[in-house]
């Protein structure tokens, strides 16, 4: 039996604003741009580098887009700029009307909050 490399959906070049919250001990956030989504993840550029395996919370105000996301990869493209592999966890159908699951979301970004506060 194969075991499957690559993509299980294609992405489709699209710019969508979003803001990406670090869930760790930072909390850094930023607004920026994807390149390319998908119903199950996004490509995005950011000045914030990001670890792979590690998740932030991914937000597109425009259509409602929230959702928890793996870090896939990280390249660097520029001296400051970088580009971001993420794996959602809430399938988004279209970007714009997503499956969402806020009540999930919330509860994980209040714990990781909770457990840096001093």
């Amino acid at each position: 039996m194969q075991v499957p490399t690559g993509r299980y959906e294609k992405r489709t070049a699209r710019t969508v604003t979003v803001e990406l919250l670090r869930l760790d001990e930072s909390g850094l956030n930023e607004r920026t741009v994807t390149e390319n989504v998908s119903p199950r993840g996004a490509r995005v550029v950011t000045e914030l580098i990001c670890a792979p395996g590690k998740h932030v919370l991914v937000t597109a105000a425009e259509g409602g887009v929230k959702s928890l996301a793996r870090v896939v990869y990280c390249q660097r493209v520029e001296n400051t700029k970088f580009v971001v592999g993420l794996q959602l966890v809430v399938r988004v159908e279209k970007w714009g009307n997503p499956a969402s699951l806020d009540s999930h979301v919330s509860a994980v970004v209040n714990r990781r909050k909770a457990k840096f506060q001093f």
